[in-house]
């Protein structure tokens, strides 16, 4: 249970790194408002995880999610360069994410 808690972690922080960049330096109230309440979930989620798991497997993985995420979203939806030299290492840090999981 508390890898599914980590991922859903992993995918609030990737839901806030998105907010933060929708809130043009905090000037807009409604994406700042989801910034904050999707932080806040992603850290409660991923304290409740690191009750069971290791630290640093815990925060690798979460951080990974958060990254990934957020790479790839900002490529789907935001016009960040969708090229090889951005997508290879993306792609090794999730298989660095799901290497280290199986590592547990």
């Amino acid at each position: 249970m508390s890898w599914i808690i980590l991922i859903v972690a992993g995918l609030f922080e990737t839901a806030w790194a998105l907010a933060l960049k929708e809130s043009h330096g905090f000037s807009k109230p409604g994406p700042t408002t989801v910034f904050v309440a999707t932080l806040v979930v992603s850290m409660a989620l991923l304290a409740v995880a690191l009750r069971d798991l290791p630290v640093g497997t815990g925060y690798a993985v979460w951080t990974g999610i958060g990254a990934v995420g957020t790479a790839a979203a900002g490529m789907l939806w935001f016009g960040d360069p969708a090229v090889a030299r951005r997508i290879v290492p993306i792609g090794l840090i999730a298989i660095g994410i799901v290497w280290l999981s199986l590592a547990e």
